[in-house]
Protein backbone atom coordinates (compact mmCIF):
# COMPACT_ATOMS: atom_id res chain seq x y z
CA UNK A 1 0.00 0.00 0.00
CA UNK A 2 1.27 2.98 -0.86
CA UNK A 3 1.75 5.89 1.07
CA UNK A 4 0.02 9.31 1.06
CA UNK A 5 1.84 12.10 -1.68
CA UNK A 6 2.68 15.07 0.43
CA UNK A 7 3.64 16.59 -2.49
CA UNK A 8 6.95 18.06 -4.35
CA UNK A 9 7.98 19.32 -1.11
CA UNK A 10 8.58 15.62 0.90
CA UNK A 11 11.18 13.06 -1.27
CA UNK A 12 10.25 10.39 1.20
CA UNK A 13 6.82 10.19 1.82
CA UNK A 14 7.53 6.33 3.26
CA UNK A 15 9.99 7.46 6.16
CA UNK A 16 7.90 11.09 6.47
CA UNK A 17 4.61 8.81 7.29
CA UNK A 18 6.91 6.48 9.45
CA UNK A 19 8.51 9.11 11.37
CA UNK A 20 4.92 10.86 12.22
CA UNK A 21 3.69 7.86 13.64
CA UNK A 22 6.39 7.42 15.68
CA UNK A 23 5.77 11.35 16.95
CA UNK A 24 8.26 13.49 15.24
CA UNK A 25 6.90 17.01 14.05
CA UNK A 26 5.81 18.12 10.78
CA UNK A 27 9.05 19.93 10.41
CA UNK A 28 11.44 17.02 12.10
CA UNK A 29 10.03 14.35 9.82
CA UNK A 30 10.53 16.78 6.17
CA UNK A 31 13.79 17.13 7.14
CA UNK A 32 14.80 13.77 8.42
CA UNK A 33 12.40 12.32 4.88
CA UNK A 34 14.38 14.95 2.58
CA UNK A 35 17.43 14.73 4.05
CA UNK A 36 18.44 11.54 2.02
CA UNK A 37 19.87 8.33 2.54
CA UNK A 38 23.52 9.15 3.98
CA UNK A 39 22.66 11.62 6.20
CA UNK A 40 23.39 9.53 9.07
CA UNK A 41 26.64 9.19 7.88
CA UNK A 42 27.49 12.95 8.08
CA UNK A 43 27.44 13.41 11.89
CA UNK A 44 30.28 12.73 14.14
CA UNK A 45 31.07 9.98 15.77
CA UNK A 46 29.73 10.80 19.20
CA UNK A 47 28.42 6.91 20.14
CA UNK A 48 25.35 6.24 21.87
CA UNK A 49 24.70 7.53 25.61
CA UNK A 50 25.28 4.31 26.80
CA UNK A 51 28.81 4.22 25.89
CA UNK A 52 29.36 7.59 27.85
CA UNK A 53 30.15 8.11 31.17
CA UNK A 54 27.30 9.42 33.66
CA UNK A 55 29.88 12.56 33.99
CA UNK A 56 29.61 13.06 29.79
CA UNK A 57 25.81 12.98 30.12
CA UNK A 58 25.75 15.36 32.57
CA UNK A 59 27.73 18.07 30.85
CA UNK A 60 25.99 17.42 27.61
CA UNK A 61 22.47 17.91 29.97
CA UNK A 62 23.89 21.33 31.32
CA UNK A 63 24.64 22.42 27.53
CA UNK A 64 21.19 21.71 26.50
CA UNK A 65 19.12 23.38 29.53
CA UNK A 66 17.49 19.71 31.44
CA UNK A 67 16.79 20.50 35.02
CA UNK A 68 17.25 18.47 38.31
CA UNK A 69 20.76 16.68 36.16
CA UNK A 70 22.33 16.20 38.92
CA UNK A 71 19.83 14.09 40.70
CA UNK A 72 19.71 12.04 37.71
CA UNK A 73 21.17 8.27 37.44
CA UNK A 74 23.06 7.71 34.18
CA UNK A 75 19.46 6.13 32.76
CA UNK A 76 17.62 8.50 33.24
CA UNK A 77 20.01 11.27 31.93
CA UNK A 78 20.19 9.26 28.82
CA UNK A 79 16.54 9.26 28.55
CA UNK A 80 16.18 12.82 29.12
CA UNK A 81 18.92 13.99 26.70
CA UNK A 82 17.15 11.12 24.00
CA UNK A 83 13.67 12.80 24.68
CA UNK A 84 14.82 16.22 24.87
Amino acid sequence: MPGKDHGPSIKDDERYEALRREGASKEKAARIANAGDDASEKGGKAGTYEERTKEDLERKAAEVGIEGRSDMTKDELANALRNH
